[in-house]
């Protein structure tokens, strides 16, 4: 649901879920790397006393905090609440906080954790990420909790990352395909191998967000050009400008009921009816939706430009630019 913060913009908070093998350490410092311009807070929480997967994360650059001996969406919660607490209150600032659940951990708790009333305005979910290992994803049938668990943690996720799709069959990714459509709707999926992941999908702060982009001064929203080879071939990308002024609320009524599953990333920097003297930014990460309203235009002239990434080939341009007018205010 896009909702409308008129505080200063909040700290990003991206999570990462999935079973233990699945790649989720592979992802966490693949999004490390690319975000070494920002002041970024690495909690890794490990269900057992020792916290196995601190040792292989990339912490040089980072200020990294392991929570061990507990789940940190249950039993022990409130040291995680606590320390994003103390990391957004820090005068030195963090711009970007990356949480790396463990293998127990069920989504959904920590979006009613961070849902509190303290943190309203104050941190955003980036994005909810679950990885999930293609090849090992069917083993050990006998244990139904650990299916459901698997499905849980790919409910509530924004993006489901396929990984090591290079180990099976595509018949074998379309099973893993099937069984998670038969289980849940409008769940955006990503094929990867080692997590080799374009970082415009998995995170919208740094060199891809348009607050910046918008602070800086900078005369249209740019998508960072620097992909690898091969992820061109995989997504597209598709941009829209305008300098008609949206009606938010039915912005947010096409993003919830329009927007294709294809589409996996939605960012960029809007003009709005209903702020016409405030700078607005919009943010999709798969099914999770928001417009901030961050600042004056400061004498720019006021536009919207929006960057859309999504599956190769799967990006309708003439009916993303329909409906997108079609949200335009007719006043």
């Amino acid at each position: 649901m896009i909702t409308v913060n008129n505080e200063k913009a909040p700290v990003p908070m991206t999570i990462l879920a999935g079973w233990q093998g699945a790649g989720k350490t592979t992802l966490l410092n693949r999004i490390l790397k690319g975000s070494r311009d920002l002041r970024t807070s690495v909690i890794i929480n490990d269900f057992g006393p020792v916290n196995v997967d601190a040792d292989f994360s990339t912490n040089s650059d980072n200020n990294l905090i392991t929570l061990a001996n507990g789940c940190a969406c249950c039993q022990i919660k409130e040291d995680l609440v606590n320390t994003v607490e103390e990391l957004i209150t820090d005068p030195n600032g963090t711009e970007f906080i990356l949480l790396e659940a463990s293998s127990l951990a069920e989504p959904a708790e920590f979006i009613k954790n961070f849902g509190q009333p303290r943190f309203r305005g104050r941190i955003r979910f980036d994005s909810m990420i679950s990885v999930i290992d293609t090849e090992q994803v069917f083993a050990h049938p006998e244990y139904m909790d650990l299916f459901q668990l698997k499905l849980c943690q790919a409910a509530y996720s924004d993006i489901v990352i396929l990984n090591k799709i290079d180990l099976v069959k595509k018949r074998e990714i379309e099973e893993v395909r099937t069984w998670i459509n038969m289980n849940m709707e409008h769940v955006r999926i990503v094929e990867a191998t080692k997590c080799d992941v374009p970082l415009e999908i998995l995170m919208s702060v740094g060199r891809f967000d348009p607050v910046r982009r918008a602070m800086e001064g900078a005369r249209g929203y740019q998508l960072h050009k620097r992909h690898p080879h091969n992820h061109t071939r995989t997504f597209s990308t598709w941009r829209y400008e305008s300098e008609r002024p949206f009606s938010l609320k039915a912005l947010e009524r096409m993003i919830r009921k329009k927007l294709p599953d294809t589409v996996y990333r939605c960012t960029g920097i809007i003009y709005a009816a209903d702020a016409p003297d405030r700078l607005a930014v919009l943010q999709v990460a798969g099914r999770r939706s928001e417009v901030d309203l961050i600042d004056a235009w400061n004498g720019r002239t006021p536009r919207s430009e929006i960057i859309a990434i999504g599956e190769r080939g799967k990006i309708n341009g003439r009916r993303l630019r329909e409906n997108f007018d079609a949200c335009l205010s007719s006043s």
